[in-house]
């Protein structure tokens, strides 16, 4: 066991240290975070117009759903600010948390990058109108010679000046949002860095000043990404970048990101990287957030509307059914010890870190015990999340229990985080209890057998 655990921690610990260390991974990573009042406050929106709208409306309740109407219309309006804009609010962030990575002004970062998101998206609608009778003579005419297309009863006009908000604007323009955004950063942050700037005299106010010094910076940032959004277009016949995005880059990823391989192999890195003491969760936030969560997004965003959610396995996927208690499923382990060990020493950690564990806090147990580097609790804590995770991830593919459809809080405990996370689908909280089950038969022979190791013995590897 020392032998894998040193083969492992010469392998496998630079190269987190090294990912965790890279500024713009830190930076995509914080964009996501940054969103969390926003994702919240749709995600309250789309779970309470689920308990006064969806859930009644399906029990024929349609005088209470009237009656709530008021209360419903100001929810779809909390949630049109929120997550049908995830997108942008995105790209203001990314920028944001890029700038102050190089510590460049922020503001401006997230201005830049936000308008170059802008840039990749189509500035045109179609309408389409279906009339009592077909069209003919001069009204056609006219209509096809303004650019309708008219078929039989049908007419649609393609108008400029509009954003297609509902495809592009929420979920669906993230990938475009951290490429243009990325691409306009780049030469935002040089110039800054360069000190190619407008230089104001001391006396000038420091806003007014700061203002100015990020003139030349943005206007390059954003002229680059203009030049190049536009060549784009015209060279690919008017096809919009984002569109290009979603189909080539976007759209795979999250295929690929629903596989059972994809799953299995994020639980495990992150599992290793938390054994090593390296926050799994915080160096490979970047992949969870910009695939599962787009994920989950879209989700949330279908189920507000009304539709059919697209996604099965999505982010917080692994807090509900692989990491309860955090990475590991470390409150599992912490029943174990109050069940069974017989270690004055163990017992006092559980003790302290029950009361975190319970709402997804596992720190003190990790380093408490510790778990991390101790060969004794090496297995169980890669094996638990890996169980657990495979479990719920044919559960939720057979169609046993509903995929998330609504953001939680992530310190939300056990069982009300899966039910209302599912559009309160009973099932849920009964997959967590049966995962909690296997994972703590999983847990309870380690600690069986630590209660035969001294304590100096489960510290650094030593046993």
């Amino acid at each position: 066991m020392n032998t894998l655990i040193k083969w492992l921690e010469k392998t496998v610990v630079p190269v987190a240290a090294k990912i965790g260390s890279i500024r713009w991974l830190v930076a995509l990573r914080d964009a996501f975070i940054t969103t969390m009042p926003a994702t919240m406050a749709g995600s309250i929106a789309v779970l309470l117009n689920a308990l006064l709208r969806d859930i009644p409306t399906q029990a024929g309740w349609t005088g209470f759903v009237s009656a709530m109407q008021p209360i419903i219309g100001v929810n779809g309006q909390v949630w049109t600010a929120t997550l049908a804009v995830y997108g942008l609010i995105f790209a203001f962030t990314w920028g944001y948390n890029l700038a102050k990575q190089y510590a460049v002004d922020p503001l401006a970062g997230g201005i830049v990058t936000l308008g170059a998101f802008l840039m990749g998206l189509s500035q045109s609608a179609a309408a389409t109108l279906t009339l009592g009778n077909a069209l003919g003579g001069k009204a056609a005419a006219e209509l096809t010679k303004a650019g309708a297309v008219i078929a039989d009863k049908t007419v649609t006009i393609n108008a400029w000046g509009y954003f297609n908000f509902g495809a592009q604007f929420g979920s669906g323009g993230l990938f475009t949002a951290m490429i243009l955004g990325a691409i306009a950063a780049t030469v935002y942050i040089w110039f800054m860095k360069k000190k190619i700037t407008i230089k104001m005299p001391d006396s000038v106010p420091a806003a007014v000043a700061n203002a100015f010094t990020a003139i030349i910076p943005a206007l390059v940032g954003l002229y680059v990404v203009g030049i190049l959004t536009y060549a784009w277009t015209q060279v690919f016949n008017g096809e919009v970048f984002i569109d290009w995005v979603n189909k080539t880059i976007q759209g795979p990823l999250l295929h690929l990101s629903q596989g059972y391989g994809a799953v299995l192999l994020l639980t495990l890195l992150v599992q290793l990287f938390w054994f090593f003491g390296i926050h799994g969760t915080n160096v490979l936030g970047p992949v969870l957030d910009s695939i599962w969560l787009t994920a989950q997004l879209d989700n949330i965003n279908r189920f507000q509307q009304g539709e059919a959610v697209q996604y099965l396995w999505t982010r917080s996927a692994f807090d509900m059914y692989a990491w309860i208690g955090g990475a590991g499923s470390t409150l599992l382990l912490l029943i174990a010890i109050f069940i069974f060990s017989k270690r004055a020493d163990e017992r006092a950690v559980a003790k302290l870190a029950i009361a975190p564990g319970i709402f997804q806090i596992n720190e003190p147990v990790m380093f408490g015990l510790p778990i991390v580097l101790s060969p004794i609790y090496f297995i169980p804590f890669i094996l638990a999340p890996v169980v657990m995770v495979t479990i719920a991830y044919w559960v939720i593919q057979f169609g046993w229990v509903s995929p998330i459809k609504v953001q939680t809080v992530w310190v939300m405990p056990p069982f009300i985080n899966s039910f209302l996370a599912t559009g309160f689908d009973w099932r849920a909280p009964v997959l967590q209890l049966v995962n909690m089950v296997v994972g703590f038969f999983i847990w309870a022979p380690f600690v069986i057998a630590a209660n035969k190791i001294q304590p100096d013995q489960l510290e650094g590897g030593q046993a």
